[in-house]
């Protein structure tokens, strides 16, 4: 190859499967090369970008890369488009046939093999052949190594927060939220609930609608805490809540499961277990749950328990507390408290778990969701109070009118949060999208739904409150909708600053299925969009004059110091992203997106390990179980409570 030096690896060079007449070592066939000795290769290709041209080799347990001057290769690259690079293994080496087409007048494309020695040996015998049975078919691909993941970390935003109210928009919808709550206020369907809303000043009439002066409102609105943090029970995964700092969630409460493996199943806890395996492994996934779905194999009345206990054993992250009745949300508190070595009634420190509720939009707060509420507001634990309002469904089709109910809705529950206990931590939720007018179907990660989330984290702002946004598809399938509207989703969550996203990863089908492929599509995006909020350092080394001053005009980076440095960690490692060329990737199998993030998944179980948990205490929580799936059998401690 007389276009100038290279680098080049020891090992025996094959034609096919069958060697070269005389297989040997590799030798330089110019001074400017250089002699690797013997490593394991993987993959090698030949690529041509901005004038130069590169071999790269990766080996099973380090990457080698090599380059090539650009400048002698010009001439070479005018004539030689590289086609496909094979790679056979033979005993403890591995050797390579690099095959080229070169055109010519008068052969037309003719095949050649680039050998070492700048020889051009005729190799149109060993051109390879397509749909032979060397070719890999989908799902005979090489096991996964290690999944490369960003390690946990905590992701801020340093940029400003989109607006996309002005000031004098947001007072107009703070002030018609007022009116609202004033004149015709909300229905509160607890008659013990309506009663404490009395003590406090509310006005209440004959069929249960509750009625907030407006200086009562603002009252208790100035008793909330504002940020505040949660205590994991690693301390590792600890999360603050205001501010810039983002926090994400995994999907939480749908019905069935899919994979492609099985397709779409209800939920069972055996994969649940997987589900929550599968985000302990995902470092982007800060805060964990309880329930990424149901498993419905299990009883209604008791399978809150199995869940609380799944999140403490598969993963050692925060979670969530179903506030679905009164002693669902006793039974999370006291499991808390067990993982946190406590006593099962003790009081717990500090902020260490937390709970959503969902009003019936439009304007109503059911019983069961008061009930949850107000146990873990007299633990002072914090609440996520999320109106549920979809434009021409449970509210106005206008924007500015889904906003001002959405906020009404939020204040009337914020306000029962602090007349229950002052001080009580709360994040505002919203969940504000739009609906198919024809069908009347949801519809997510639509531009409704991204203007409401940037406007209902300016509402929170205004009120001193941490947000809660959802990370939102309608697609029924790991496909190209789901991630479009999944990224119009998230860049509204992470633009508006957004404390909590809530079903982070994992959500298909408008939050009906938790899906395996989505957990991992979705952690990829959660990963670059933490990258994406790093920000640009600017020292001496980051400069890298002196690295600009060491490459000759028309050169290239490649092999210059600098590059080598860093060219491990330089950028951003994908999950599932494939950067391969086309005749790589076909060799492969063609596979796709979905495809990559099932293999991710697969592998990720097999790397799993639990969390460590004193026995003690996993002894004591099962007892717990134990018990309370006996009082519960027999009806006790499940009815609602008179407040």
């Amino acid at each position: 190859m007389a276009a100038g030096g290279f680098y080049i690896v020891r090992g025996a060079l094959f034609n096919g499967h069958q060697p070269l007449p005389e297989p040997q070592a590799l030798a330089r066939s110019q001074p400017r090369g250089r002699f690797i000795p013997d490593i394991r290769v993987r993959h090698l290709c030949v690529f041509h970008h901005a004038g130069a041209a590169a071999l790269l080799a990766n080996g099973a347990s380090k990457a080698v890369e090599f380059w090539h001057t650009a400048r002698r290769l010009r001439r070479l690259r005018e004539r030689v488009r590289v086609r496909t690079i094979r790679l056979h293994h033979c005993g403890s080496r591995l050797g390579g046939a690099v095959l080229a087409k070169r055109p010519s007048a008068k052969s037309g494309n003719k095949v050649l093999l680039l050998e070492a020695g700048g020889k051009r040996v005729n190799a149109d015998s060993a051109t390879p052949r397509r749909g032979t049975g060397r070719r890999r078919r989908r799902g005979r691909q090489p096991a996964l190594a290690k999944v490369p993941r960003l390690a946990p970390r905590a992701v801020a935003n340093p940029f400003p927060p989109l607006q996309i109210l002005s000031d004098d928009q947001v007072e107009s919808i703070h002030g018609a939220s007022l009116i609202v709550l004033r004149d015709h206020g909300l229905k509160v369907l607890d008659a013990s609930t309506r009663e404490r809303l009395r003590h406090a000043g509310a006005g209440i009439d004959d069929k249960a609608m509750v009625r907030f002066d407006p200086d009562m409102v603002m009252e208790y609105m100035a008793k909330t805490s504002g940020a505040f943090d949660l205590r994991a029970r690693n301390p590792a995964h600890n999360a603050h809540m205001g501010g810039n700092r983002i926090n994400f969630t995994p999907v939480q409460g749908p019905s069935f499961v899919s994979c492609l493996n099985r397709g779409r199943r209800a939920g069972t806890y055996a994969e649940m277990c997987d589900f929550l395996r599968l985000v302990h492994c995902l470092g982007i996934v800060n805060i964990g749950t309880a329930s990424p779905f149901e498993p419905l194999d299990l009883p209604a009345h008791t399978r809150h328990l199995d869940k609380y206990y799944a999140a403490i054993t598969c993963h050692d992250k925060l979670w969530n507390i179903s506030l679905l009745g009164g002693f669902r949300a006793r039974d999370g508190l006291a499991m808390v408290r067990i993982a946190h070595g406590l006593e099962a009634d003790a009081a717990l420190p500090a902020p260490a778990a937390f709970g959503n509720i969902n009003t019936n939009s439009p304007r109503q707060l059911d019983a069961n969701m008061s009930d949850g509420l107000t146990v873990l507001a007299q633990a002072g634990q914090p609440v996520v109070v999320t109106p549920f309002t979809l434009l021409g469904a449970m509210a106005p089709t206008t924007l500015a009118g889904a906003l001002v109910q959405q906020n009404a809705e939020a204040l009337g529950v914020i306000v029962l949060t602090q007349v229950i206990r002052a001080g009580t931590p709360v994040i505002y939720g919203g969940f504000t999208s739009n609906v198919d007018m024809k069908s009347g179907a949801p519809a997510f990660g639509t531009p409704e739904y991204f203007k409401c989330t940037v406007a209902g984290a300016q509402l929170a702002r205004r009120y001193g409150l941490p947000f809660r946004a959802s990370n939102t598809n309608a697609a029924n399938a790991v496909d190209a909708q789901a991630a479009y509207e999944s990224q119009m989703s998230l860049w509204a969550c992470v633009m508006g600053h957004t404390n909590l996203i809530n079903h982070g990863a994992g959500w298909l089908e408008g939050g009906l299925t938790g899906s395996f492929e989505k957990l991992i599509i979705d952690a990829e995006m959660l990963q670059m969009m933490a990258e994406l909020l790093e920000p640009i350092a600017t020292d001496a080394e980051q400069l890298a004059v002196e690295a600009i001053a060491a490459v000759p005009p028309g050169g290239h980076f490649f092999g210059a110091d600098h590059t080598l440095a860093r060219y491990k960690d330089a950028f951003y490692t994908p999950l599932v992203s494939d950067w391969r060329n086309f005749e790589s990737w076909s060799e492969a199998g063609c596979p796709t997106t979905a495809e990559q993030a099932n293999r991710v998944w697969q592998a990720l179980l097999k790397e799993y390990e639990p969390p460590p948990l004193d026995p003690a205490l996993n002894e004591a929580l099962q007892a717990y179980m134990a018990k309370r799936k006996e009082e519960i059998t027999k009806g006790i401690d499940t009815e609602r409570d008179g407040h």
